[in-house]
């Protein structure tokens, strides 16, 4: 039974690499939100694969093979090594609430705030920082 190693969604980039046999798959792939997504093969790219894919649906057939589709299409892949590469970051900030401010620079910015509201601030201002 086939496994989806990968489902994108929208446009995915086909990229070979001119002096090794590697095929990249680039995209937006993920549930609820899409993350950017990198798939790459140590295998030549299919005969007939475009540079293009739309909606590509990556499964794995047994040891080293693998099977492409995209629409009505499909070609099966052969490769040594599968890398699948996922965005994290916007994850990873989600799980990490930002830091507070220090209180000293807190109190600063509104003590220059405050002063930047009169004519008479802003020229103190403008005089401390000449």
């Amino acid at each position: 039974m086939p496994e989806v190693v990968v489902a994108f969604r929208g446009p995915v980039s086909c990229q070979r690499s001119p002096g090794a046999p590697v095929l990249t798959l680039v995209g937006r792939a993920g549930e609820p939100v899409a993350a950017g997504t990198m798939l790459s093969f140590s295998a030549t790219a299919p005969a007939g694969c475009p540079d293009v894919l739309e909606d590509a649906v990556v499964e794995r057939l047994g040891a080293g093979h693998y099977r492409l589709r995209a629409g009505t299409r499909e070609w099966l892949i052969g490769a040594r090594a599968v890398h699948l590469h996922r965005e994290a970051a916007a994850e990873f900030y989600r799980a990490i609430p930002p830091r507070r401010a220090p209180w000293g620079k807190r109190l600063f910015w509104r003590m220059v705030l405050a002063l930047a509201r009169s004519r008479a601030g802003l020229g103190l201002l403008k005089l401390l920082r000449s």
